[in-house]
């Protein structure tokens, strides 16, 4: 049956923004599995999602300290209608990254990943799917924020959105 994601990443609140975008509220609600790859700052927010969520995977990130590091995971790995994932915050410098995650994580169908907040979808020599869904509120040098949908099924990942979030004004 297929399952539906929400993937996002580096959303550094209340440290770059107030709250998350409502475009992203609402699909974490509709979801059957939110992937978050770190980088919340502050634990009410894994809190929220954990409300909110129907189901959350999730690691902490270079900017998660104390609460956070106690709770979270370094590395995630879960399997998700057929389809096993792998979450992280950082795979290090973008050359020959698909390289090395795919020797790092050679049980994983799909990385999810972040720290850089550049969306990225690439799929190594391996078959091993690497996606940063970017940053849902700091969109450092992109045109804008992001944050992904996808749904797994039957072992595939189909139907992945990278979804624009408008800055603030």
């Amino acid at each position: 049956m297929p399952v539906s994601l929400v993937l996002t990443s580096d959303t550094h609140v209340p440290k770059r923004a107030r709250d998350l975008p409502h475009a992203l509220w609402r699909e974490i609600a509709a979801a059957d599995v939110v992937v978050h790859a770190g980088d919340w700052v502050d634990a009410a927010l894994l809190d929220l999602f954990e409300q909110r969520a129907h189901r959350l995977v999730t690691v902490y990130g270079n900017n998660d300290h104390g609460v956070l590091r106690q709770r979270l995971p370094e590395v995630a790995h879960d399997e998700i209608e057929g389809l096993r994932f792998a979450v992280v915050h950082e795979t290090g410098d973008a050359k020959e990254r698909e390289t090395r995650c795919a020797a790092r994580f050679p049980d994983a169908d799909v990385l999810v990943f972040g720290h850089s907040h550049i969306p990225w979808d690439t799929t190594a020599p391996n078959g091993l799917r690497l996606i940063n869904p970017g940053s849902p509120t700091d969109r450092r040098r992109q045109p804008h924020g992001t944050f992904v949908t996808a749904v797994a099924d039957a072992g595939r990942l189909r139907d992945v959105v990278f979804h624009a979030v408008p800055p603030r004004s």
